[in-house]
């Protein structure tokens, strides 16, 4: 049990430590991207029938999207 307890602080502070670098930016479009995968599973298993990601998440994503695969 203390093994298991001690895995878990030492996960839960490295995953802290990466999200430190990161930009509010990068982070918000990791949250609306694992909601998209939530509600596809949720629909998918018949838990959330018609739920789907709003107009201007839908709009967001498309333009990271967009910026994301442009050659500079």
């Amino acid at each position: 049990m203390l093994l298991r307890l001690a895995y878990l602080t030492v996960t839960n502070i490295v995953s802290l430590l990466l999200l430190l670098p990161r930009s509010d930016h990068d982070k918000d479009v990791e949250i609306l991207v694992l909601r998209r995968i939530d509600f596809g599973s949720a629909a998918h298993a018949g838990t959330a029938a018609g739920r789907t990601t709003s107009i201007p998440e839908r709009d967001y994503l498309t333009t990271r999207a967009a910026a994301a695969n442009r050659t500079p």
